[in-house]
């Protein structure tokens, strides 16, 4: 079971959010929303920034934080925060079936009581001066990686 997936922490940008979708879509990674978000969050609007990928991932809203918690620990998951203050590299964990990456909002991350409750925290190395990847594409390098270390691509043909 690789049963990994990828958690928005109050995302903001509705393009980034129908990209994730895409992302999940392509690599079978369920997305869960914590909210609230900053852009109106309807079918419609679900629809039309994950196009037709929305028919191929599954994604689940939490009302806010304390639903996501409550959620997470009935299910007895790991969270790992993907955060540029992070000591550990991403590559450099060993990932668990079950893992829940944590992805925070574009413009400020996630606030000091999320960074406390998650389990662990990793980051993707960048050369200096710059800060941070876009959202998506730091997703897409830290569920890659969690993906091959679970065998996720093994038996994939191409």
């Amino acid at each position: 079971m690789r049963d990994v997936r990828i958690a928005l922490f109050r995302p903001e940008i509705a393009a980034n959010f129908g990209a994730m979708l895409r992302l999940g879509a392509c690599l079978g990674v369920d997305i869960e929303i914590v909210e609230p978000c900053g852009f109106p969050l309807d079918h419609r609007r679900i629809r039309r920034s994950g196009m037709d990928y929305v028919a191929h991932v599954d994604y689940r809203r939490h009302a806010d934080w304390n639903a996501f918690r409550g959620w997470l620990d009935g299910e007895g998951r790991r969270l790992v925060l993907l955060s540029r203050h992070a000591s550990v590299a991403y590559h450099r964990l060993s990932y668990r079936p079950g893992d829940v990456l944590l992805l925070g909002r574009e413009s400020a991350g996630v606030p000091e009581m999320v960074r406390e409750r998650a389990d662990l925290a990793v980051r993707i190395p960048m050369r200096r001066p710059v800060r941070s990847l876009n959202l998506v594409t730091a997703a897409a390098i830290v569920v890659g990686e969690a993906l091959r270390q679970l065998g996720a691509f093994d038996d994939e043909g191409g």
